[in-house]
């Protein structure tokens, strides 16, 4: 009995590239430097003046949290970490939105800035182009069904 084989798509052309290859590779990239700093930045500001804006640096220390799941999700391959990366991202662009207005409309509640204060000024905006950039990228590399 013979055995029947499939014919496989020919090169790259017919199988979209992964998430986390070519340009892929420099969102993670970025997500990976954003999670070191906003991860030393709340380190540092919860070992030595927590109690000058718990708040502020609780955010911080939330955004390092999600930029390092971000990060692992997106270098990684398969469904699950396709959706943990939407999530991450999302919340990220829902934090950058929601601290950003929140500072707008109570300067006093954040005394001292975060990662997303002021929808990231202190970091060039970066924080709230990244997540956009980023779903972007995700929709573009969504799983879709076979044909």
């Amino acid at each position: 009995m013979k055995k029947l084989i499939k014919p496989q798509p020919a090169g790259d052309a017919a199988a979209p590239a992964a998430r986390n290859a070519g340009p892929g590779r420099l969102i993670v990239a970025v997500y990976g430097v954003f999670a070191l700093a906003a991860s030393a930045r709340a380190a540092f500001q919860i070992a030595t003046k927590f109690g000058e804006a718990p708040l502020a640096y609780l955010l911080s220390a939330f955004a390092a949290v999600v930029y390092i799941v971000a990060t692992v999700s997106l270098a990684r391959s398969g469904r699950t970490s396709y959706r943990v990366s939407v999530a991450a991202v999302s919340i990220e662009l829902a934090g950058v939105l929601a601290v950003g207005l929140f500072g707008l409309l109570d300067p006093a509640a954040l005394p001292d800035d975060t990662v997303w204060s002021n929808f990231g000024q202190g970091y060039g905006f970066v924080p709230l182009l990244l997540p956009v950039i980023g779903l972007w990228w995700l929709y573009r590399h969504r799983n879709r069904p076979p044909a």
